[in-house]
């Protein structure tokens, strides 16, 4: 706003500072603000990390110690990528291997339903038709040739998915028929001989089929393990890549610990006395803390000496107000200290920060158990 001369009129620079601190505060907790979703997302993360690895111990502590997946790990892992690549050649495979046994299987159905006595069995009952009231209430799923072969054509996925399954209703054809009839009835004895020659014939595929069923079973425990091989691996990258951010999060809170120490005010004669006087009060490990946080900001400080003389007055205001913190941290762990007189959001800065540094551990130490777990072998 311009004055009746025409000139702007001056801004009493108490008023600039004013506003300068507010935007200052408002800053500073917006970045905490923003600092505390980026944990807590980060927290989250870990969590997932953490619970897979946990519920991957339980497997294989539950795993028998002869079980060929743990003997051979070393050689499933080396060949992990190829298998990867080869799975759908597999999988190609196994339907070819299992439509040529349901072929073979259809040649026993052909010599069976050729039968001169086969002719019951080639259609639904005629319940009705042969005035058979209580079939239903005697059995419970009819089964008939016909039935079957619609469900070997079936295109729509409805149908057989191993031949084990064709096998079955072929065996419920004829016991349905052995258990509605006596065995004096001609249906029953017809029935009862020719399930003697399915099962004769069917002996002879069996072989072929267990064998199918034992490779099957082989390949699908290396499937699992891929599965779990590639898990592994990217829990690992997730594992690093936090612990990575972590890093970065640390450094930003470092940044803010920074500049709030900057905007602190002068430390009186009184806070340096009592800071003094909480420094006597520490362990001599904490107190070894204490004295690297005077060495990181005056590197002639010999931290390390047999004896050391800490003159307050000779500290930085930054220095002072970073052991202040310290000693308030060690000395009262479970809430903050009356003489406190910073901002809340310098504690909850801490905190983040000393939880940052746990989570970073954690995600380095998962990382690198992961990486030994998947380790090629040379």
């Amino acid at each position: 706003m311009e004055n009746a001369n025409g000139s702007v009129p001056d801004i009493p620079i108490q008023e600039l500072k004013e506003k300068e601190n507010a935007d200052s505060v408002e800053n500073f907790s917006q970045r905490v603000d923003e600092m505390v979703g980026k944990v807590d997302q980060l927290e989250q993360r870990l969590n997932d990390v953490e619970h897979f690895y946990s519920n991957t111990s339980k497997k294989q502590s539950n795993t028998p110690r002869g079980s060929s997946i743990l003997k051979d790990k070393d050689k499933q892992v080396s060949s992990f990528k190829r298998r990867q690549q080869d799975a759908s050649r597999r999988e190609a495979a196994g339907a070819r291997r299992m439509q040529e046994l349901v072929r073979q299987f259809g040649t026993i159905l052909r010599q069976i339903t050729q039968h001169k006595w086969a002719e019951p069995f080639m259609e639904p009952v005629d319940v009705e038709g042969l005035g058979l009231h209580d079939y239903f209430e005697v059995i419970e799923k009819p089964m008939d040739f016909s039935t079957i072969k619609r469900k070997m054509e079936a295109k729509d996925g409805s149908g057989y998915k191993h031949v084990r399954e064709i096998c079955a209703d072929v065996r419920l054809i004829f016991k349905n028929a052995m258990k509605y009839n006596e065995e004096r009835h001609d249906v029953h004895v017809m029935a009862k001989t020719l399930l003697g020659k399915f099962e004769e014939k069917w002996l002879q595929l069996l072989p072929k089929v267990d064998e199918e069923e034992k490779r099957r079973k082989e390949e699908e425990a290396e499937v699992q393990q891929d599965m779990q091989l590639a898990q592994e691996a990217a829990h690992a990258k997730m594992a690093k890549d936090l612990s990575i951010e972590l890093d970065e999060v640390d450094m930003q809170l470092e940044e803010l610990r920074e500049m709030v120490l900057q905007k602190c005010r002068k430390m009186s004669t009184e806070d340096k006395k009592k800071l003094g006087n909480g420094l006597t009060r520490l362990s001599p490990e904490d107190l070894n803390k204490a004295l690297l946080i005077v060495a990181q900001s005056d590197p002639t400080f010999q931290a390390t000496a047999t004896e050391v003389e800490l003159d307050m007055n000779a500290q930085s205001e930054s220095t002072l107000w970073k052991l202040k913190f310290f000693v308030q941290d060690v000395l009262h762990p479970h809430g903050k200290s009356p003489a406190s007189i910073v901002p809340n959001n310098i504690n909850n800065n801490n905190l983040l920060n000393n939880n940052n540094k746990r989570r970073r551990e954690i995600c380095d130490a998962l990382a690198k158990s992961s990486q030994k777990r998947s380790k090629k072998p040379s």
